[in-house]
């Protein structure tokens, strides 16, 4: 919508979705300008999940448009050099309060923001010394005229394989040991009936890392760079792909293993 808006979904044609896809390439934003190839390949997904949703209800779709793909240029994911990492570990181990070490779990686990917010002490096992990521918190728009924009929703993660049970190691427990709230309610405020939301979380992000004199990145560079970091260590992909919550492993090699001649010329001196 719009473009299809008057389409019947049995007229629409492989040339139809071609034409739709170069024109939103081009100036497919309000206000006229491109928009990212990532977009217009998540658009298009939702279109070929539409149409078979639609084939599956007997109604004629052209085949071919399943075929059709958008070419990415993978960009380089941004991650913290190690020297970096370092300074914002200090930082937040030296202001030990609940979204520092909020912070920082996710810097050691690699959870995702939303994931952080949603955590509550219930799902953290201090004797098994682990954590339970089962649930998300977002921020979503509001359909209900008259209402809020957007409002807050918890929820289980996106994919059954984002449900898992992480490790803590035993640094990382010693930080939680600084936790200076009791430990009830959701981990970011210590109490059951009080919602630390992701857009709190990022700006306080932000600060810290404006207070350590490092450029300012998006929240999800801690993911990022704890893969990173694993990668580095050479541990096991698969066991990596599950912490993350990866729905398979081709994601994680994809995303985060890319050697170095340095790692392919070692693995020649192996051989």
């Amino acid at each position: 919508m719009p473009y299809f808006q008057t389409a019947k979904i049995e007229s629409i044609t492989k040339e139809h979705v071609l034409d739709f896809c170069k024109e939103i390439e081009t100036h497919g934003k309000r206000d006229g300008t491109a928009l990212s190839t990532k977009t217009v390949s998540d658009i298009l997904s939702v279109l070929r999940r539409i149409l078979h949703y639609a084939k599956a209800q007997n109604i004629p779709v052209d085949s071919a448009i399943f075929d059709i793909r958008i070419k990415q240029t993978p960009k380089p994911l941004p991650v913290l050099s190690l020297s970096e990492q370092l300074t914002l570990q200090k930082y937040l181990i030296g202001h030990p309060d609940c979204l520092n070490l909020g912070i920082l779990l996710c810097l050691f686990t690699g959870i995702r923001i939303g994931e952080l917010c949603a955590l509550t002490w219930d799902k953290i096992s201090l004797s098994e010394r682990n954590l339970c990521i089962c649930q998300t918190m977002q921020r979503i728009q509001t359909r209900i005229p008259e209402s809020q924009k957007t409002h807050i929703l918890i929820s289980s993660p996106k994919s059954s394989s984002a449900n898992r049970t992480i490790p803590v190691s035993h640094m990382l427990f010693e930080y939680l040991n600084m936790y200076p709230l009791g430990k009830t309610g959701y981990f970011l405020s210590g109490s059951s009936s009080r919602l630390i939301e992701p857009r709190c979380v990022q700006r306080r992000f932000h600060k810290i890392l404006m207070a350590c004199g490092l450029e300012n990145r998006n929240f999800h560079v801690l993911r990022h760079t704890f893969a990173t970091r694993c990668v580095e260590a050479r541990i096991d992909i698969k066991t990596l792909s599950e912490i993350l919550g990866h729905s398979s492993v081709t994601i994680t090699m994809n995303r985060y293993v890319h050697p170095s001649l340095e790692l392919k010329r070692e693995t020649m001196e192996q051989l």
